[in-house]
């Protein structure tokens, strides 16, 4: 039989072990969080020990659905990249450019490689002469649904009005599709809805918008369009053939000689302002993007001209930029 006096130093010598077998314990059970990276972003694994998780000093605040089992099983959440708001990118490089007093301007942009796209600005403008490509898209629309080709009076026209703007040839041609029915039928077809023929002989004054204008270039310059390979291709080949003095517009947006183009310009008879638009495709960076930027009330054409080619610019390099960041981010997360 042990003495009180030995049983008691016995249990405080146990006492004493007990912290240290019980620190032993607790360090053995705990297990540290562990960080992985995945292509989406980060993501976090906790792992319980006697009920208190233990998380990565990496983030202080991880998913609150990641957690593990006592077990080591731990599950996993990626966390995504926030989409890009490209609509407020573009209406926010188009803020900083400077557009006279009584003008107004409006734009829109489609990256062919993403499928982004962006519009700033909903109102109706004249389309002055880049209905021209309109016209076009229409006579070809009509010729693929008969079965044939264009004549060879059709295709001087088409040339001289696409690389010579000329009027001539737009009239003569416009009385070919039927006027503002053949073009307003061939329209719904190619998806524009905000795009109106012009009265009688007035196809100038057809009415549109930046966005309407996106989609007829998407008719020409894309893949899903109905439009014949052979007919895209024939309209694309004027589009980069126009005449010098008319290589100006959507194309000063452009890192290279590579661009196709159509340009409209009218002075209004009822006030002197100017109507300048452009439409066209540019590569930047590699990258192909098809813009349209319209514009009315400005004082001169050459006003004009210069707003457009601003526009195009901030349009585009609001693209290009985000795209850049995106590229830089993704190469840092790997």
């Amino acid at each position: 039989m042990e003495s009180p006096r030995a049983t008691s130093g016995s249990r405080r010598a146990r006492r004493r072990a007990r912290p240290r077998r019980r620190a032993l314990l607790y360090v053995s059970l705990a297990t540290v969080a562990v960080v992985g990276v995945t292509a989406a972003g980060t993501v976090y694994v906790k792992a319980h020990a006697r009920g208190n998780a233990v998380s990565s000093a990496a983030s202080p605040a991880p998913s609150s659905s990641a957690s593990a089992s006592a077990s080591g099983e731990a599950s996993v959440e990626p966390v995504t990249e926030p989409a890009v708001d490209r609509d407020a990118l573009l209406g926010s490089a188009l803020a900083e450019v400077t557009v006279p007093s009584g003008a107004k301007v409006s734009a829109a942009v489609l990256d062919l490689d993403s499928g982004d796209s962006a519009a700033y600005g909903d109102s109706a403008f004249d389309t002055a002469s880049i209905v021209k490509v309109d016209i076009l898209a229409t006579l070809l629309l009509q010729a693929q649904d008969a079965g044939r080709h264009l004549t060879a009076t059709e295709k001087a026209y088409a040339t001289k009005m696409i690389e010579n703007s000329d009027n001539t040839s737009a009239s003569q041609l416009w009385d070919v599709i039927g006027k503002a029915a053949g073009l307003d039928a061939a329209n719904k077809r190619f998806g524009l809805t905000s795009t109106e023929g012009g009265d009688g002989a007035l196809w100038g004054l057809t009415q549109t918008t930046a966005a309407d204008q996106l989609t007829l270039l998407q008719q020409v310059f894309g893949d899903d369009s109905k439009l014949s390979e052979a007919s895209r291709a024939y309209l694309q080949g004027l589009m980069k053939t126009v005449e010098s003095d008319q290589r100006w517009g959507v194309s000063a947006a452009a890192d290279g000689s590579e661009f196709a183009v159509k340009n409209g310009w009218l002075a209004r008879s009822t006030t002197g302002l100017w109507d300048v638009n452009s439409i066209g495709r540019v590569t930047v960076g590699g990258t192909d993007y098809l813009v349209a930027v319209l514009s009315k009330g400005t004082v001169s054409q050459a006003k004009g001209i210069s707003l457009v080619e601003a526009a195009a610019k901030a349009a585009v390099g609001s693209f290009a930029e985000s795209s850049d960041s995106a590229s830089a981010s993704a190469s840092a997360s790997q």
